[in-house]
């Protein structure tokens, strides 16, 4: 496959890297010529030194035969034209960009882009762990506004119904796991105490779940 990664700093020069190791053909765009010294060196990508937006650097680059565009610059306006050029122009339906400062967000999510947020997603993920250190996350969706949640049921809950901590919580049974068999669980599904959950929920609703857990003389055992 044959990927661009427009910006080159850290994050850009590592996921470069990635691909390349992963045996993709990778063309590497910065308006410095410097920027590509944080790529390892063995990397043997195409590199290309201009401005993103400009049309020229971009065909240098290989826009017509790339199967993916990642724009991870340090401007959200950049990232943002850059890849609406390379979806509506080029017609590149593979197209992510960097949400580099939180409060532009607005801006990318405008133009209807896939994006990752580091700084939104890190925070989120650095409340959590405040808040609830001991849970274990398995998976994290969008930015970090759902994630699911592992638990072991502690013995004190054993006979209780999953909708005895689920009413009202921003959270959804995912599945539950008993002797090493997995299911579907329901709201009526009538839990044993060493059962493990999986729970898909906002931090809000992890919250309100660990609150009621809280009130057990054991508390949730999570997995690591």
């Amino acid at each position: 496959m044959n990927y661009i990664v427009v910006g080159c700093g850290r994050i850009g020069a590592d996921l470069a890297y990635r691909l390349f190791k992963r045996g993709h053909k990778v063309s590497v765009i910065d308006r410095s010529a410097t920027a590509f010294y944080d790529l390892p060196a063995d990397f043997r990508g195409r590199t290309v030194e201009g401005e993103g937006l400009e049309k020229e650097v971009l065909h240098r680059a290989g826009i017509e035969q790339t199967d993916g565009l990642v724009a991870v610059t340090n401007s959200d306006s950049v990232n943002a034209v850059v890849c609406h050029v390379a979806r509506t122009v080029y017609g590149i339906s593979n197209v992510v960009t960097r949400n580099y400062d939180s409060r532009k967000r607005h801006v990318l999510e405008a133009f209807g882009l896939q994006l990752i947020s580091p700084a939104s997603w890190g925070a989120q993920r650095l409340e959590e762990v405040l808040y609830h250190g001991e849970m274990h996350t398995v998976f994290s969706a969008g930015n970090g506004e759902v994630e699911i949640y592992e638990f072991v049921i502690p013995q004190s809950w054993n006979g209780r119904t999953v909708g005895d901590f689920l009413d009202g919580a921003q959270c959804m049974p995912v599945a539950l796991t008993r002797a090493g068999r997995a299911v579907l669980p329901t709201s009526d599904t009538v839990m044993e105490g060493g059962d493990i959950i999986h729970l898909s929920a906002t931090l809000d609703g992890i919250r309100s779940v660990c609150q009621q857990f809280n009130g057990t003389e054991e508390g949730a055992v999570c997995l690591y």
